[in-house]
């Protein structure tokens, strides 16, 4: 009796500790836009630092004024993601890997995603860091 208690409470703690934080198949939860470009200058964001969990399903909205071109990079941060879709002017792009995206003039895209591997990640938008254009993903 004592063997099969034990063997019970075993695999309810492997089973526990393998699980995912999120609902894969769930809404996926709007993280706060990233605008870029905002202010006179154009060299102001809003958004940027974003605290994820891996398992649970997201979307982020980048949005760019177009006042300077942002290609914007993450390269770590994308490799360690499922891409489900990315949203440009209605049109929806299935993709299994990002390698950047590039804003050149006023719009915006719509990343819908999943985290797959804990982490630190960083990015930022190409000969813009010095001037802040860039963030953090912090997913647990």
């Amino acid at each position: 009796m004592m063997r099969c208690i034990l063997a019970a409470a075993l695999a309810s703690t492997l089973s526990a500790s393998a699980a995912a934080e999120g609902y894969l198949a769930g809404k996926p939860e709007a993280l706060a836009d990233l605008e870029l470009g905002l202010g006179d200058s154009g060299l102001e964001k809003k958004g940027g630092d974003y605290n994820i969990v891996t398992g649970k399903g997201y979307s982020l909205k980048i949005k760019s004024t177009g006042k300077h071109e942002c290609a914007l990079l993450a390269p770590a941060f994308f490799d360690n993601i499922f891409i489900r879709k990315i949203e440009v002017n209605k049109v929806e792009i299935k993709a299994s890997a990002l390698k950047e995206i590039e804003m050149e003039e006023e719009g915006e895209a719509e990343l819908f995603f999943v985290a797959i591997k804990p982490g630190e990640y960083t990015w930022g938008c190409r000969n813009l860091e010095a001037k802040g254009f860039t963030g953090k993903f912090i997913v647990k």
